[in-house]
């Protein structure tokens, strides 16, 4: 080092270059502290490697798990190191053909020198007589599987793992095992107790919520619960509905283009507020169907707009685009104009247009009755096909002879009970009709016939018309399965029903017709026609041709 030219001004050493501040110590600590940086996997500072972007020790992986490896000259960790070396002294068994620890005894590996837990001779099942395995009290595995007390076993079994079990296990077992098969009353009993043993509360309330799936469906086990709790007043039902059609809305709004989603949404929120109102206010809301399906037209309107019309703001439609978006289906005008009219207004309250494109539009439609009806020949034989044929299924037969002799709609027996029903008096109850509908013959051996196929299942559902996904619970078949009920016939249940009300109300009053099927009087006038069948007109009789008389 040259003549000291200045003290360091970190440590205080002497520095004999011209130009620094620091001695040659730190200044060669600093030069190797630039070129150290935070190691990402271990968090030291240390040199970086170019290639790996860590620290040279972090650098050094194990070529088969990927663990470090500290150790410069070994490739494999420790772990796999000594795997590797397990695997090498294994040879495959003779017996077996897997790898394993040969024994000297027998040439075999451990699993196979070993020998296995004898087997119980078998026995004479006590429930269908067979010599077969045992699998518990007495019977074989087949009837065991089947047998009706499993789920009480698994009931009592449930109680002695429980510090405080619940008052009313015994009940709820006893509630699935009527409801289910034996395999599900099991598997339900089981979920019941993994909710049970963890560290949550086991309030019913609380059992309910937690025992919900997500998704569109909480699952058979959460339906249970929601049955034996509500029927028993411990808890109170799941939003599972108002979250379905919540999702149902989220999916149309989703739909919308991104530029004119904004206004749906505020719409369907203005919806949403208008339903809670009137229910709170105990007027008629809006349905939830009612709010979906304007969502849809509306939906669709964005999409029309957007794809067709080259419009991207709601500000710009005009008269012309909403007729041109109304021709696309004729037949659904008067539905969608009626929606369109209620978003517009929105809109135009909201200041989102300037003026209702849709306030000088009209929908004149014939206040008729237009739909298509039945002919005398199709309904005889339809009344043979559900009053002889065997193989034609109880609820086809139901519904098809309620709608064509006594007017009912899908929902009035969609809604039926049994006890609805009068055996003394055969008559039932349909809907919100004033007075009890009396049955004919016919029609009373059909609802007999219905309710000796639900009597075949083991079911506490009240309804009459029970299928494979209600039979566990207490609430009525769906709308989509009531509709595709009468499929195999060819004739909506609409159509039949529709014929017999325009007959009705062709041969008596309407008044009567309304009074007896609860109806609104005007709803009846519609089915009033100005048109005569003219197989209903009488045959003019033939007048006998005049000849002169002779002479």
């Amino acid at each position: 080092m040259g003549k000291k030219q200045r003290d360091c001004v970190t440590c205080g050493g002497p520095v004999g270059y011209l130009g620094r501040q620091h001695c040659c110590r730190c200044w060669r600590r600093m030069t190797e502290q630039a070129a150290k940086a935070t190691c990402p996997s271990c968090g030291k500072n240390r040199v970086l490697q170019e290639d790996t972007g860590r620290c040279i020790t972090c650098s050094r992986v194990c070529e088969q798990c990927g663990h470090p490896v500290r150790s410069a000259g070994n490739r494999l960790c420790r772990e796999c190191r000594r795997r590797g070396d397990r695997l090498a002294a294994q040879q495959p068994c003779p017996r077996c053909g897997k790898p394993g620890y040969l024994r000297e005894a027998t040439g075999w590996c451990g699993s196979c020198s070993r020998p296995g837990p004898q087997k119980h001779p078998p026995r004479v099942c006590r429930e269908c007589g067979q010599l077969r395995r045992h699998a518990g009290l007495g019977l074989c595995s087949a009837c065991w599987q089947k047998h009706p007390g499993r789920p009480f076993i698994r009931g009592e079994h449930l109680r002695d793992q429980l510090a405080d079990p619940p008052t009313w296990l015994d009940a709820f077992v006893a509630h699935v095992a009527a409801r289910f098969c034996v395999a599900r009353a099991c598997g339900l009993v089981t979920d019941l107790g993994r909710l049970l043993n963890d560290e949550h509360s086991n309030n019913p309330q609380a059992l309910l919520e937690r025992s919900r799936r997500p998704g569109r469906s909480m699952g058979a086990f959460a339906r249970a619960l929601e049955d034996f709790f509500t029927l028993r007043g411990l808890a109170l039902p799941t939003d599972q509905t108002e979250r379905l059609a919540a999702g149902r809305r989220r999916r149309r709004i989703d739909a919308v283009p991104h530029s004119l989603r904004p206004a749906v949404v505020a719409f369907d929120a203005s919806r949403m507020r208008d339903q809670d109102r009137a229910r709170r206010a105990g007027t008629r809301p809006r349905s939830d169907h009612t709010l979906e399906t304007a969502l849809s037209i509306v939906r669709d309107l964005a999409g029309f707009l957007t794809k067709h019309r080259g419009k991207d703001d709601w500000a710009l439609v005009d008269v012309h685009d909403v007729k041109a978006f109304l021709a696309t289906l004729p037949k659904a005008r008067r539905r969608r104009l009626v929606v369109l009219r209620q978003f517009f207004r929105f809109a135009r309250s909201r200041h989102l247009v300037l003026i209702n494109p849709t306030r000088t539009l009209t929908a004149k439609r014939a206040s008729g009755f237009s739909g298509p009806t039945l002919t005398l020949d199709q309904q005889r034989e339809l009344f043979r096909r559900w009053t002889t044929d065997e193989d034609v299924h109880p609820h086809e037969a139901l519904l098809g002879m309620l709608a064509l002799l006594h007017g009912a709609s899908s929902s009035e027996v969609r809604m039926l009970k049994v006890t609805d029903i009068d055996p003394l008096a055969r008559t039932v109850r349909l809907g919100k009709r004033p007075h009890p509908v009396p049955l004919d013959p016919a029609s009373w051996t059909v609802l007999r016939r219905c309710l000796a196929h639900r009597a075949a299942w083991r079911i506490d559902n009240p309804h009459v018309m029970v299928t494979k996904g209600t039979k566990a619970g207490r609430s009525p078949a769906s709308t989509a399965y009531l509709a595709h009920v009468l499929d195999d016939c060819g004739y909506p249940p609409r159509t039949i029903r529709s014929t017999r009300l325009v007959d009705l109300v062709a041969t008596m009053d309407p008044k009567l017709v309304a009074a007896a099927f609860g109806m609104d009087p005007q709803a009846t006038l519609i089915y009033l026609a100005d048109h005569v069948d003219p197989g209903r007109l009488p045959v003019p009789p033939k007048t006998a041709r005049a000849t002169p008389s002779s002479t």
